[in-house]
Order: C-alpha cells, then sequence, then structure tokens
C-alpha cells in the first residue's frame, strides 16, 4: 500500500508518453506579464482571432493552446484590465512555439467588454463550492482600521460561520477550524486567524488570490474532511522598487518590494525579485486612549506577522520561489484566560515549462513549526487555575504535480508527502491527564481530469491516501460536473469521500473556544460505534472521515448580474474528539462521534466598474453524536446573512463608500444547571466534612449546548480617499466605523456571576497608506 502513491505517478508518467507520442499537432504557450510589475497577469484570455478556439492563463500567468492546425495565426490576448494585444504567430506540426506577453493597462474601462475569464470560467470549469477572490475583492468588504483583510473578507462568504469579533476561528459548512486546511503558497498554515476576529495572519497586498473551497473539492487537495483554503502571493515587483506603509488604531504595516535583477522584456534573459511584508498590532495600548469606553485598560489582543519571498523567473515561465514566515499572537482575557501562540515556517516552490515537452511541472518542499499554550480560571472550583493546555506540531511536506494539456482537457496528477510530529499535554477537571506525542508520515497520490464534451463538463478525480502511523489506507473518489443548459443557465454537482489523521484539541465546553492545538489520530480508540439508530457497527479504521453531495445551478441575470445556489449535505461518517467525560486512568483519552452538516448557500453578486453588490444567505443546520446523545456543536447557527456593497464617486473613482451587514441567528451553549459547594479530598478518609470550608464553588451543567444567545447583527461602514501624488505614489485615507449601531452581541456569560459579556462595541478609526 505504501507504493500506490508512487505507481499513480508511473501510471500518470505513461499516459502522458502515449500521448505525447500521438500528439502530431502544434502548441502554443507562454506567459502573460503585467508590463508595469512584471507580475503574472492570471485569469487573461488568450484566443485565436475569428475563432472560439483559446485559453485563459493560470494563477502563474501560464497559458497554453493545443492541437493546432498548422499555418498562420493571430493571437488575439485581452483583458478587462488592459489593452488588447494582437500578435501573429506561424505554427508547425509537432513544434511548440512559446510566446511571453506584457499587458499594459487600460486608461479607460470599456463597459462594453464582455468577454471576461470569469466568465469564461463558468462555462468550462466545474467551479462547485469555490469562491475565488483577489485583493480587490477582499478591498470591497469594510476595512477595519482602513486595510482590507482576508479574514473579514472570509466571514462574507457563503457557508462560513464566525462566533464573533473575539475567538478569531471560522467554521465552514459544518466543518470546525481542525477540519479546514489553509494553504500559502503550497505550506500549511496551522492558524491563520488572530484572537481578535478581524484580522488573518496575511497581509492582503501580498495576496495575488485565494481560492475557498466549502466543499467537494477534488483529489488535488486531501488530508482535510471539510474545507480548502488556497492562497498564493505575489512575486515582487521586477521593473522598480516600491512599497507601503499603513496606520490605523489597531495597528500597523510595511511592505517593500523590487527587482534583484530586473526584468528585460527584450533580452530574455529572466529576473530576480523580493517581497517583504510586516504588520502587527499594538491595540493593546492605543485602545487605553482611544477606547476606554470599552475597557479601561485596553484590549487585550496583540500580533506581529512577517513575511519574505524572493523569487527567480527564467525566459520561458519557469520560476522558483523561496519564502519564510513567522506569526505571533498574545491575548488576556480578564478572569478568562491566557493564551499565546506562534508559528514560523520556511517553503520552497517552482514551475519548470520544459521546452520541448508540453508537460507543466510543479514542485514543493516546506518545513514549519506551530505551538500554542492556554493557562485559564476552573469554571468549576472558583478560584483554581488549571494545569495548561499545551499543543505543538511541526514537520514537512514535499509534493510534485504534473500538469498536461488535450485541447480544451486537462489531465493533473501528483504525490504528497507530510512528516510532522505532534505534542498535547491537558488535564481536565478532574485532574485526569490526557496527554500525546505522536510522529506520523502521510503520503499521497491523486489524479484529476477535466473532460469537456459538448456542452458537459465533468471533473473526475482519484486520492489514495495512506496514513503511516495509523497503518490506514484511504481510497477517495470524487467527481464533478456541470451542464450549461444554455448561454447564461448552468447546473453543477459534485460528491467525493474525504479522510484526515488530525484531530482537535480543544473542547465544546470552553467558555471561549479559544485554543487552537492539534493531535494525531490515536490507535486505541473503542472497537464498536454506537450509532444514532441503536445499531452498534465494528470500527473499521482510526480516520476521521466524511462524505459531501453538492448540487446547484448559477444563472447569468444579466449583464453584471449573476446568481448562484447551492445545496449540500456532509455526512461526517466518523469524527474523533476527546473523552471531556474521563474519569478514570483507565477509561479511554478519546471517544467516536458521528455527525451531519446540511443546508443551501445563495449568492447574488453584481459588479460594474462604479458599483459592487454581494448578498449571501446561509441556511444550515449542524448535529452530532458522541455515542450518549445528539447535540449541537457552537457553531451550528441557522441563518446568516451577508451584505456587501461598494460604491465609487468621482470622475476617477477617487471617494469609495463602503458598507456590510451580517446577521446570525443564535450560537448553542451549555447553561448553567445549578451550584454545590465543592469539598476537597485531599485529605482522603480523614477529611471532616463537617469543618472544612475551602470557599470553593462547584457548577452543575445542563445537558450540552441546549441554550441559545441572542442572535447575532453589526453594521459597518467606511469611507476612502484615494489621492494621486505622482504616477507612482498614491495615498489613501479611510474613516470607517465597526459595530454603527453599537449593538450588544453577546460573547459569553460568566457562568459565577451571570454577568453578560459584549463582543466589541461601535469603534470609529482613521486609518491612512501611503503606496510609492
Amino acid at each position: 500500500m505504501k507504493q500506490l502513491p508512487f505507481n499513480f505517478l508511473l501510471t500518470g508518467l505513461f499516459l502522458i508518453t502515449v500521448i505525447s507520442n500521438f500528439s502530431q499537432n502544434a502548441i502554443i504557450r507562454g506567459t502573460i506579464y503585467e508590463k508595469e510589475t512584471g507580475e503574472p497577469s492570471f485569469g487573461t484570455n488568450v484566443k485565436i482571432k475569428g475563432t472560439g478556439t483559446g485559453s485563459s492563463s493560470d494563477i502563474n500567468g501560464f497559458y497554453q493552446i493545443n492541437k493546432l492546425k498548422e499555418g498562420n495565426i493571430t493571437l488575439e490576448i485581452s483583458n478587462i484590465e488592459f489593452k488588447t494585444i494582437e500578435f501573429n504567430v506561424e505554427l508547425k506540426n509537432g513544434k511548440i512555439v512559446t510566446k511571453n506577453f506584457y499587458m499594459e493597462l487600460n486608461d479607460e474601462v470599456l463597459d462594453e467588454f464582455e468577454y471576461s475569464a470569469e466568465a469564461e470560467e463558468r462555462k468550462t470549469e466545474v467551479k462547485m463550492s469555490v469562491i475565488t477572490a483577489t485583493p480587490k475583492d477582499m478591498a470591497h468588504v469594510v476595512a477595519i482600521g482602513g486595510e482590507p483583510d482576508f479574514a473579514q473578507y472570509l466571514q462574507t462568504t457563503p457557508g462560513v460561520v464566525t462566533t464573533g469579533d473575539q475567538g478569531g476561528q471560522m467554521y465552514i459548512r459544518g466543518g470546525s477550524p481542525i477540519q479546514n486546511k489553509v494553504l500559502l503558497d503550497g505550506m500549511t498554515i496551522y492558524n491563520p486567524f488572530h484572537s481578535i476576529g478581524f484580522f488573518s495572519v496575511f497581509d492582503t497586498d501580498i495576496i495575488r488570490s485565494a481560492d475557498i473551497y466549502t466543499g467537494g473539492f477534488s483529489a488535488e487537495y486531501g488530508g482535510r474532511i471539510s474545507s480548502i483554503m488556497d492562497i498564493t502571493t505575489i512575486d515582487g515587483n521586477k521593473k522598480h522598487h516600491s512599497g507601503k506603509i499603513a496606520v490605523n488604531p489597531f495597528g500597523s504595516k510595511l511592505k517593500l518590494e523590487g527587482p534583484i535583477k530586473k526584468l528585460n522584456e527584450n533580452n530574455n534573459s529572466g529576473s530576480a525579485s523580493y517581497i517583504f511584508s510586516g504588520k502587527t498590532s499594538y491595540l493593546e495600548q492605543s485602545s487605553k486612549l482611544l477606547y476606554n469606553y470599552i475597557d479601561s485598560s485596553g484590549l487585550p489582543f496583540n500580533f506581529t506577522d512577517l513575511y519574505g519571498k524572493i523569487s527567480i523567473n527564467g525566459n520561458t515561465g519557469s520560476k522558483f520561489n523561496l519564502f519564510g514566515f513567522s506569526y505571533k499572537d498574545q491575548v488576556k482575557y480578564k478572569a478568562v484566560s491566557d493564551l499565546n501562540w506562534d508559528s514560523w515556517g520556511i517553503g520552497s516552490n517552482f514551475v519548470v515549462i520544459p521546452a520541448s515537452s508540453p508537460v507543466l511541472i510543479m514542485g514543493r518542499f516546506n518545513i514549519s513549526d506551530y505551538k500554542i499554550s492556554l493557562s485559564e480560571l476552573d469554571p468549576v472550583n472558583i478560584g483554581d487555575t488549571l494545569s495548561p493546555r499545551t499543543s505543538r506540531i511541526n514537520g514537512f511536506n514535499l509534493g510534485f504535480d504534473f500538469k498536461y494539456f488535450i485541447g480544451e482537457n486537462e489531465i493533473k496528477y501528483g504525490i504528497d508527502i507530510n512528516g510532522f510530529t505532534t505534542n498535547f499535554s491537558f488535564k481536565n477537571s478532574v485532574n485526569r491527564e490526557i496527554k500525546q506525542e505522536e510522529n506520523t508520515t502521510e503520503l499521497a497520490g491523486y489524479i484529476d481530469g477535466k473532460i469537456i464534451k459538448g456542452l458537459l463538463v465533468i471533473n473526475p478525480s482519484f486520492r489514495a491516501q495512506y496514513y503511516a502511523s495509523l497503518k490506514s489506507f484511504s481510497p477517495e473518489p470524487r467527481i464533478g460536473a456541470k451542464y450549461n443548459i444554455n448561454e447564461k443557465f448552468r447546473l453543477k454537482a459534485a460528491a467525493g469521500l474525504y479522510s484526515q489523521n488530525l484531530i482537535s484539541a480543544n473542547s465544546d465546553r470552553d467558555v471561549v473556544n479559544l485554543f487552537y492545538g492539534f493531535l494525531s489520530g490515536p490507535d486505541n480508540l473503542q472497537d464498536s460505534i454506537l450509532l444514532d439508530n441503536g445499531k452498534t457497527v465494528a470500527r473499521k479504521h482510526e480516520l476521521q472521515k466524511a462524505t459531501h453531495a453538492i448540487f446547484g445551478g448559477e444563472v447569468d441575470l444579466a449583464k453584471h448580474l449573476t446568481l448562484n445556489i447551492e445545496g449540500y449535505y456532509k455526512w461526517f461518517n466518523q469524527l474523533t474528539n476527546i473523552n471531556r467525560n474521563k474519569l478514570y486512568k483507565e477509561d479511554k483519552d478519546f471517544i467516536i462521534e458521528t455527525g451531519d452538516a446540511y443546508g443551501v448557500d445563495v449568492v447574488l453578486k453584481y459588479s460594474t466598474e462604479k458599483t459592487y453588490l454581494w448578498a449571501v444567505y446561509s441556511l444550515g443546520k449542524v448535529t452530532r453524536w458522541d455515542g450518549m446523545r445528539t447535540y449541537s456543536p457552537l457553531f451550528d447557527r441557522r441563518h446568516n446573512i451577508n451584505l456587501v456593497g461598494t460604491q465609487n464617486f468621482g470622475e476617477n473613482n477617487e471617494w469609495e463608500v463602503n458598507a456590510r451587514w451580517n446577521y446570525g441567528s443564535g450560537l448553542p451553549f451549555t447553561q448553567t444547571q445549578g451550584y454545590y459547594h465543592s469539598i476537597d479530598y485531599s485529605q482522603g478518609i480523614n477529611t471532616n466534612i463537617t469543618s472544612v470550608n475551602n470557599n470553593q464553588l462547584g457548577l452543575i451543567y445542563s445537558e450540552l449546548n441546549q441554550g441559545r444567545l441572542s442572535s447575532y447583527h453589526r453594521l459597518d461602514l467606511a469611507v476612502k480617499r484615494h489621492v494621486k501624488i505622482s504616477d507612482k505614489s498614491t495615498l489613501d485615507i479611510t474613516a470607517s466605523v465597526t459595530n454603527i449601531y453599537s449593538r450588544k452581541n453577546i460573547f459569553y456569560v460568566d457562568r459565577i456571576t451571570n454577568e453578560k459579556v459584549y463582543q466589541l462595541p461601535i469603534l470609529p478609526s482613521l486609518g491612512v497608506s501611503w503606496k510609492f
């Protein structure tokens, strides 16, 4: 079984060789760049003029058109933001022509421009349960403190539930944070969000694109059972040095980029560039002055994020990237907890475009480390402090991907190797220790295809995943399909099997769910599983597994107006959780649960040069069965609404107004049923219960998560002024108000005093950023 991923690779190589031998047509390919910066331009259309034959550039700017006849053609390269290029080229059978293009910015955006890569993708890609976001998209959401952030944008996407302004965790279509994989340039980021829910660890200005898969993703991705967020960063300016400085009441940031070896369009000698980004929060200090009406001692959030990258680019489009990051977070909630986590990583990735082969080769190698510590007061024995919870995960990732184009169709296949160590320590309320230190290796191979047959697009894929520490093999077939009913209406569906080894180290009974630790799946689970229908079945594996089924449709209602509706069902066949009811040393540390998540997501989007509207409604239900009861997890939100709007004013769009309104129905929580005098029995049978008095109050919990908090809603507003200083220098001034009507959204209830602690009230801010 261990050889299976490599057998997939050999099979793929054999297929490519066979196909290549029979391919006698001409091929044209290359990379498309932005002329101003040398940054790859993705989503640019490349068509043979006068025909429907063409392609669009990928995330690396690469395009390729196959199965062309010998002779002279005229290429038409177009993008709504750039001037159209026409280029004549002579093709010969069996030959590959490589041609790069450099796009100049359009001074005027043509409103009648209809053929876009996004519109074409809607017809030729399944695009099931995925949102592709760029910094331009993220800038439409009200920027807290003046700077757009990935976390703020993600909260507006369909199927995403957040527990509020504080806590910093996202739940996606019934999946907890541990079941959502976040990738940065191919490296897994174990904690992408800071404790204050407004900010992620990523600087939006260095993001090229972010693909957010809320379910039904293909076999290219694995190791998680709910969702994938795949983020790619820019390479850095290859033409000249530039940067950005931003300051606001929440924090500040600095971005620098420029050429190490300048890009020369004429001599095709390649280039090298760098980029650095750093951002930090001083909210704990600034809030004492500006927001002391919230807490005179300041808001207890601190973080620092650093990222650097060097890109080396060849003249054919091949490239090599070396990058590294350091992310830190600290928070101290009054009378609740002290939390510290930090994460660092060093990674590399490459793209190779062989001169004489139609195969695109990609690879990556990364190492990373993440550790977290949480100290908190004992909610049962008041006045005591619990032993700190600690968790750490570190390791490496190695992978190779191969992509082959066959006309409109594609084949992509690859291997993925992960090795990591997890270390976890925790004592529950009865002082029973749960501890784990585990070394884990995961091997995977996949094959992923795209087949276009007339109006039908099919995306079959298969992933073979082997978990060495558990000696468990998981075959995972997946499929997606789309049928173009007509030019404006399309139906789509996706289904698949998914697995993962990592499990969460937090508790459903946490007053505030802050601790985000990791454990490897244990091999000493219970031998049988009691299902919610009363039947008992034998456990067949130690993995967490899920099955996805999604069906939906999309329609172009008007020229700039689209509607997307998806219904989904996720069956969590097997979940592993910490046994929070462990009383005796011989009790198992972990238990098996099952669960369901189902609902409907509706997205309405309207976008023009001056106006942007984004309306999302999500209806969902999430349940878990732990062998004793069916309960709703902390993130079971029935209704979620997000309305986002942007309007530009002025001849050159120098004024911009952003608004966002969010409504979420109440989240579950465990109520307090009563209290009792907690007696210290440390003296054993010599304890005199009539005289002992340790002034400790114990809690009696009600049924798990049977209560509901009040609903959450908030209106944010921002006004921006863009000031052009020179051709390469601009000043942006942003005035924003978060929670404009100061809604008292519940954060948690103190179990002893019954005092309600609220999320953040109205927060006005003024931010300034300078691009140079």
